[in-house]
């Protein structure tokens, strides 16, 4: 099942149970909301998830691409992305949580055909503001799944205050050979789909009041999802990244790590450019501006003369096509060259300050701060200028 495949048959899923397909497209959130980007499905609708009527229903679906700047540091291994597709759907004090979770197995099991077997559950176990989450319990031993329950784990919020509840994740078994241990001991059950009982709303003072209505919301990544139906080990295996993984490794000869770090960040780059941003010192500017020059230091590591300027046009267009975003191609590798040429120039600049008789043994944190406030050289970028030394 190719990854149109996959979009398809959640989607056709949810429409035949009554969801509308709301639009989820841009990265950037309304003018209103202090986020910089959109980080989940579920991010765009948190009014309706409140109370406000929805002029779609109560019954929703969609695919909404999202960016999280706190996976950074985690982007290459096999699973992470900065920026990535959420498939989700929702009811808005229409049905109830069990029947989210029986929809799920159902679609997962014969939409998908994942075998029951592969699965497990996890069901949050009560905490000292709420107790355990016993419909839950009861709707997945009904549906004979192992399950396991957790605290922390299995609480999920978007943020300190707003809409939350206990939710249920449901993991995939990936190791050879039968599955074993459980999603908190065994690293081989990977979450491939979150079911949340939002029923709370958490206050300033850390309080819980219930929702004027009880929601369900699920969210599910689309490309781990697709890695585990095409049996990949990596979401940079799958059909999605095809293009990348058969474009850059000829183009720049990096390890595996680099390969996946260089091309989720120009991927993701291009699509931030897609939405309209462009790289600054400050807010969303400054993520793109993150994102190209973290990719520029681990592309030149080796070699200096690699270039952003290398990069075919039409894997550009291929990414732009598939996030449905009408900017030419053209424009978005003009950002990037303009950005790799600031960069240069920034290094240049690096290189004569850590020169200075001050810099010449190991920095301190101050000195990272100095370098950063005054100079504007980033940590990652200090650290490597100091290794090239």
């Amino acid at each position: 099942m190719n990854t149109d495949d996959t979009v398809r048959t959640f989607l056709d899923f949810y429409r035949e149970r009554g969801h509308e397909l709301i639009t989820g497209s841009t990265l950037l959130p309304p003018p209103s909301d202090p986020v910089l980007f959109t980080t989940s499905g579920m991010h765009p609708l948190t009014p309706y998830l409140q109370g406000r009527p929805h002029p779609q229903g109560r019954r929703l679906v969609n695919v909404q691409r999202c960016l999280r700047t706190t996976d950074l540091d985690e982007i290459g291994d096999v699973t992470h992305l900065t920026v990535f597709e959420m498939l989700g759907s929702w009811s808005l004090g229409d049905y109830d949580h069990p029947q989210s979770l029986r929809w799920g197995h159902e679609l997962l099991r014969d939409g998908f055909g994942i075998p029951s077997e592969k699965l497990y559950v996890t069901v949050f176990g009560g905490d000292e503001q709420v107790g355990p989450d016993l419909e839950s319990l009861r709707t997945w031993r009904e549906l004979g799944l192992p399950l396991e329950s957790t605290r922390d784990e299995n609480w999920w919020s978007n943020g300190t205050v707003g809409p939350c509840g206990p939710d249920s994740e449901i993991f995939f078994w990936t190791g050879d050979g039968p599955p074993e241990g459980r999603p908190t001991t065994d690293s081989r059950w990977v979450e491939i789909w979150n079911h949340v009982h939002m029923r709370y709303e958490r206050g300033e003072d850390g309080g819980l009041v219930p929702l004027r209505q009880v929601n369900v919301d699920t969210g599910m990544g689309l490309e781990r999802l697709v890695s585990v139906l095409q049996g990949r080990r990596s979401v940079y295996e799958t059909d999605l990244f095809e293009p990348w993984m058969r474009t850059v490794p000829p183009l720049w000869d990096l390890d595996e790590q680099s390969t996946r770090v260089v091309c989720d960040h120009l991927r993701s780059s291009v699509v931030v450019v897609g939405d309209g941003v462009r790289p600054s010192n400050t807010g969303r500017g400054y993520v793109l501006r993150r994102l190209v020059r973290r990719l520029l230091t681990v592309l030149r590591r080796d070699d200096p003369s690699r270039t952003v300027g290398d990069l075919p046009v039409g894997l550009v267009e291929h990414t732009l096509d598939h996030f449905r975003q009408s900017l030419g191609a053209g424009i978005v590798r003009d950002v990037l060259l303009d950005e790799e040429r600031r960069f240069g120039r920034l290094l240049e600049r690096g290189r004569r300050v850590l020169s200075r008789p001050r810099f010449q043994g190991a920095l301190t944190e101050e000195d990272y701060g100095y370098l950063h406030d005054t100079h504007g050289l980033p940590r990652e970028m200090v650290a490597g200028l100091m290794e090239d030394r």
